[in-house]
Formats: structure tokens, C-alpha cells, sequence
């Protein structure tokens, strides 16, 4: 089909389109997949070498944040602790 042409269309869709899409999904989708079991076994290593996962798990969310987020998080847990009497 040259760029010129409509794709054929069923009840105002675009198949080829809308297959097109669903099948990158369905790629992708297998894509995370693979890479959830590589994250999975990443962990069962740490975990297995004697690190504290649960640890390493904190640290990989707070890299994600500004340095200003983590400590004003750091600072309400403590006060929450404290509350607690923990």
C-alpha cells in the first residue's frame, strides 16, 4: 500500500492500523515480561550474596526522587516514629 492509499477500514477503524498498534503492545509487553524475570533474578543474587533486598529495594525508589523529596520523606518517618514510640 503506497502512502497515498487509505488503509481498508471496518466500522470507521483502521485494521491495519490497529493491528499494527496491538501487536507493538503485545511485543513490548513480552519485552517487560523478559525483563521482570532478569530484575527477579538480579534480587534472588543480592539476596543470595546476603544483601537485605527489601534495602536495596528502598534505595533504587529513592534514587528516582530529588534529594529534597527524600529528605522531607526521611524527616516525616522519623517523626512519625517518634510518635509511635518507636
Amino acid at each position: 500500500m503506497s502512502e497515498f492509499e487509505k488503509a481498508p477500514e471496518v466500522g470507521g477503524i483502521a485494521a491495519d492500523r490497529l493491528r499494527s498498534i496491538i501487536e507493538r503492545i503485545e511485543r513490548l509487553e513480552e519485552e517487560r515480561k523478559g525483563l521482570a524475570n532478569d530484575i527477579k533474578d538480579i534480587y534472588a543474587e543480592a539476596k543470595s550474596a546476603g544483601f537485605d533486598v527489601p534495602v536495596i529495594r528502598r534505595i533504587i525508589t529513592a534514587r528516582k526522587k530529588e534529594p529534597s523529596e527524600i529528605e522531607e520523606q526521611e524527616t516525616l518517618f522519623d517523626i512519625y516514629r517518634r510518635a509511635l514510640g518507636m
